[in-house]
């Protein structure tokens, strides 16, 4: 059988009428009635675009030239913003960046639930639009043609790695040391046997996580380790999987010891994690977040509230210092430790925390029988439509939805609404400037019997 043959895309730019955006972020203009998805165009400009690829019913092109510039274009503050795939909105200003997050929330809930909330609040805006990103995970690459080791986020719509030495949108503790970490991997016996690196940061330290796929010399070894001192890291291997992950710098007191933290004042709390475990990715935003949710469900001493997808009590503990008595519940058997340890460390005795499956019904569990007054669910980007089908069991008169999905959020909306609440409150969350991640927030009231 011979193999199909890929088409020939014009060399040439092709001249491009931006009409709107798509969900991605794209320009949507149209030729002789085929859709054209460009990046890096905003609507209402002309710009010149190279075809990157063609479908049937679309074509995918890449801004080579704008023509005629929109009001909400900007210069992006990052030189790799047209190749890296970290960011897509660099160049659009940062209200346009709201625009597009809240109008894409509103039309997910107009299409996939048919609602819409009785009041729609201001959007969370960054305390900061850079250096704000405290989790990513680096790819790394050894180029043989050009005897050089690549160390980024690959490139938009392929799996090629940008050739970046610096990201000003990660934490400056990682962002700008993107440079000296491709000269430490480019040292090593194992330049190419380095897979990724992770990378987390808590308030006051950040680390390094190296996927290794073969054991290191000790050469390799010492050099990581004098990385992380010259840098002040932390420094991990990963030889296998997940479970594998051991600190080599500083020295590791075991693995309770192989922790980061993150302070939330308003709370009086401090919250430990392991570098591999989901943490919010900008902690300002995290803190504003945390803030809302617990101002609207309004916890008062007695009342029992539910946390579910509760990972390491990013929202339990926080709920549990106003005196009601929590129980955070999440499906990842290590968080549940994790949250255990946070609520210890913060001498917090009214907070509970248990292992489940969150996908089944689980009424039937000995925490769950007594009913729950308030309930908080930040779930997965799945959503949790299961869940919601079953929450009026538990005859909670509030429910605060976090949501990193608009589509599965507005579905699961339209479930809440047909058991019997209403959606009060949404707006957006921008968790992610310069990306075209939706973060939002929603709250829902039980409708009166």
């Amino acid at each position: 059988m011979s193999k199909r043959r890929r088409k020939v895309l014009p060399k040439e730019p092709v001249r491009c009428e931006i009409e709107t955006l798509s969900h991605d972020g794209r320009g949507i203009a149209r030729a002789d009635g085929k859709t054209q998805f460009v990046d890096g165009a905003l609507p209402g400009e002309t710009v010149m675009a190279k075809m990157v690829s063609t479908r049937s019913r679309f074509d995918e092109l890449r801004t080579t030239e704008v023509l005629d510039a929109a009001p909400d274009r900007q210069q992006p503050p990052c030189e790799f913003a047209d190749l890296c795939g970290g960011c897509s909105l660099q160049h659009m200003s940062a209200d346009a960046q709201i625009r597009f997050k809240e109008n894409t929330l509103r039309e997910h809930f107009a299409h996939f639930g048919g609602i819409e909330p009785e009041q729609w609040v201001a959007p969370m805006r960054s305390p900061d639009s850079l250096g704000y990103r405290r989790k990513a995970r680096l790819g790394v690459r050894y180029v043989k043609a050009r005897e050089s080791v690549l160390v980024g986020f690959r490139e938009k719509r392929n799996s090629f790695l940008t050739d970046i030495d610096r990201c000003v949108v990660l934490d400056p503790r990682i962002g700008e040391r993107i440079e000296p970490l491709r000269e430490l991997l480019h040292g090593m016996a194992a330049f190419d046997r380095i897979a990724q690196v992770e990378v987390a940061c808590g308030d006051d330290t950040a680390a390094m996580v190296f996927r290794n796929m073969d054991d290191l010399v000790p050469d390799d070894r010492e050099k990581l380790i004098a990385f992380g001192q010259a840098h002040d890291l932390h420094i991990y291997l990963q030889p296998k999987g997940p479970d594998t992950v051991h600190r080599i710098w500083p020295e590791s007191g075991g693995r309770d010891d192989e922790r980061l933290t993150y302070r939330m004042d308003e709370f009086d709390l401090i919250m430990a994690f392991h570098p591999m475990d989901f943490t919010q990715v900008n902690a300002g935003i995290n803190r504003n977040m945390v803030h809302r949710a617990v101002e609207w469900l309004d916890v008062q001493p007695g009342e029992r509230v539910l946390d579910l997808f509760c990972g390491l009590g990013n929202f339990t503990l926080p709920l549990a210092r106003k005196g009601g008595q929590v129980v955070g519940v999440e499906g990842d058997d290590a968080m549940v430790v994790r949250g255990r340890e946070n609520a210890r460390l913060n001498d917090l005795s009214n907070v509970e925390f248990h292992g489940a499956d969150l996908h089944g019904d689980f009424t039937g569990q000995s925490w769950a029988k007594e009913g729950f007054d308030k309930i908080l669910i930040d779930p997965p980007r799945s959503g949790a439509e299961e869940i919601c089908k079953y929450l009026t069991a538990f005859g909670a008169n509030r429910i605060v939805y976090v949501s990193c999905n608009p589509a599965t959020l507005a579905r699961d909306a339209g479930v809440m609404v047909r058991n019997g609440y209403r959606l009060v409150q949404a707006g957006v969350m921008d968790m992610f400037p310069h990306t075209t991640h939706v973060e939002s927030i929603a709250l829902f009231e039980r409708n009166a019997d």
